[in-house]
């Protein structure tokens, strides 16, 4: 169970490095960071950096769950949640207006796949140690 928790653990401080990386890019650069190479409207960039914040704190908030991260299923399952909800809006954009990049496209699968996948392992995780801590219970008291 231990192994298993500190593969889960590394593998989300690594995870996290993607939004905290890319929502600090679109900060700093705007919506110009993504190229195109057409003129920005400045309304629009200013809303490309506000959800970039978000994306930022998303990710801040991921490592915020590395440390003990078998009690931290709720936050998990939260962020879990807004990650979706964001994918499955990237996915109305996809069937509205076509294909974008093999960056967004690459950031869909993070979103739809790879995020929820890792809210299972957490819960997998977190129930073990919740079997562990029973079963220690259990014997301690069996013996008190």
């Amino acid at each position: 169970m231990e192994r298993e928790r500190r593969i889960l653990q590394r593998t989300v401080a690594v995870a996290a490095v993607v939004p905290v990386l890319a929502g600090l890019y679109g900060v700093l650069f705007g919506i110009d960071g993504i190229g195109g190479g057409t003129p920005v409207n400045v309304s629009a960039d200013s809303h490309f950096r506000y959800l970039s914040g978000l994306l930022t704190g998303i990710g801040i908030l991921f490592f915020t769950c590395v440390p003990g991260i078998e009690d931290k299923s709720r936050l998990f399952r939260f962020l879990t949640l807004v990650v979706v909800l964001g994918g499955l809006a990237r996915l109305l954009g996809l069937a509205l207006t076509g294909v974008p990049s093999l960056t967004m496209l690459a950031a869909l699968a993070l979103e739809l796949g790879v995020t929820p996948l890792l809210c299972l392992w957490q819960l997998r995780v977190a129930r073990l140690a919740r079997d562990q801590r029973q079963a220690l219970e259990t014997r301690t008291e069996a013996v008190g």
